[in-house]
């Protein structure tokens, strides 16, 4: 039986490319994303769940998922402030993967940032590994955790930083070698894939997917 995918970060760089992968993947029958705006996508497997996100719980019904895949994030300037970070980047997720278990969802797929350490004194890096902390507390059969590097892709909101070190660290690609490898950049489309396969595993437990093994596994797909 086929199963059913739940996608929360539709609209960004690695969920407008993943939801067109869960469309198209023989594994699932009906595809949900939930989010502040609609997608504007129509697909018979397609069902598409509009709510701010601090009133997942009311909407807890339509959300049931055997695969769930969280793509959402921030970055300290575009959300404002450490609070406005704190919730995305830690609030929704941790709400997310907490009703989707409730749930019973199998798998939890999650997108969090190289570097990731609860205790990391970069806000940043702190925050993702409290909310990688948060998720592996939390019944699933699988959790998979994907820590990119630096994120390549046309965004719907350009960041110059991430441009201009996007230059930078494809002048310095070809001296990333050995323990440097995770730190080479990856591409979104890149990312969606990985998680993808990670679902399709199915296997069990915790999992931390790394850039180096992201990029690989493209390099891979490029070749088949």
């Amino acid at each position: 039986m086929r199963k059913t995918a739940l996608l929360a970060g539709a609209t960004g760089l690695i969920g407008s490319h993943l939801l067109p992968l869960l469309l198209a993947s023989e594994r699932y029958s009906k595809v949900i994303v939930v989010g502040r705006k609609t997608v504007p996508m129509v697909h018979p497997k397609l069902t598409q769940v509009v709510t701010d996100l601090d009133k997942l719980d009311a909407l807890r019904l339509q959300l049931i998922a055997d695969d769930v895949y969280c793509c959402l994030g921030t970055t300290m300037k575009q959300a404002g402030s450490k609070d406005a970070f704190y919730q995305v980047d830690y609030l929704y997720v941790v709400t997310l993967a907490a009703l989707t278990a409730s749930n019973f969802a199998s798998q939890f797929m999650v997108v969090s940032s190289l570097g990731a350490d609860a205790k990391s004194a970069v806000y940043y890096s702190k925050v993702k590994g409290e909310m990688e902390a948060a998720v592996q507390q939390l019944p699933f059969r699988a959790i998979h955790i994907f820590r990119p590097s630096l994120l390549l892709g046309e965004r719907a909101q350009p960041r110059l930083g991430e441009r201009i070190s996007a230059v930078l660290m494809g002048a310095m690609k070809p001296l990333m070698r050995g323990p440097l490898q995770k730190y080479q950049p990856v591409t979104g489309g890149a990312v969606a894939a990985a998680m993808l396969r990670g679902a399709a595993e199915d296997g069990g437990g915790i999992r931390v997917h790394l850039s180096d093994e992201i990029a690989a596994g493209e390099k891979a797909s490029a070749k088949v």
